[in-house]
């Protein structure tokens, strides 16, 4: 089933989310239900809040982005088997350099900018079998889960902006909280 995506100004977005509870939900559909919405709207994470779902979840796959590598070069090592889904995940250590990359959102369609992350995590989550695991992540592949682990705090990309970036976006955010808002894909507004 392909949810409709929750856009900026819901007060979804803004929650901090609930762990699940074992038997709560069936998370194996909902996370099959998120992969499939994640696809048909071009995107590489998703998270509960964006599809209404004030939970701890969200899936990733980061292996889309070295689809289009040109040179083995080109691949982002970090991104080859990198399909996941992460079920009341908590970051335990973010370190290393931070660097900017270029992020968007789903719920914020048409926006990007820089946002500065640390490059490392250890993160520790359940799997879709409520199996505890803690990893470490580098690179491409740390700031796909950072992003999603955000929505799953209540904060959206934009709040890493500078005030002066947070000001030039400020009419273009208000367009898509008023569904004034070109995507290819469903959209709810709040």
């Amino acid at each position: 089933m392909i949810y409709p995506i929750v856009a900026y100004g819901a007060p979804v977005l803004r929650k901090v989310c609930v762990d699940i509870q074992k038997g709560e939900m069936d998370v194996k559909k909902v996370s099959e239900d998120m992969f499939e919405t994640m696809y048909h709207a071009s995107g590489v994470g998703l998270a509960g809040p964006q599809v209404g779902l004030a939970y701890r979840i969200f899936v990733v796959d980061g292996e889309i982005m070295n689809k289009g590598a040109e040179t083995e070069e080109d691949i982002d090592q970090s991104l080859i088997g990198f399909k996941k889904v992460f079920i009341n995940a908590q970051i335990i250590e973010e370190k290393g350099e931070k660097w900017a990359y270029e992020e968007g959102c789903l719920s914020i369609p048409g926006v990007r900018a820089d946002v500065y992350r640390p490059d490392t995590l250890v993160i520790k989550y359940l799997d879709t079998d409520f199996v505890e695991h803690t990893e470490e992540y580098s690179g491409l592949a740390a700031r796909i889960i950072q992003h999603e682990y955000d929505h799953i705090e209540g904060v959206l990309f934009t709040d890493h902006l500078a005030p002066l970036k947070k000001q030039m976006l400020k009419k273009r955010l208000g367009n898509i909280q008023k569904g004034i808002v070109d995507a290819d894909y469903r959209m709810k507004f709040a």
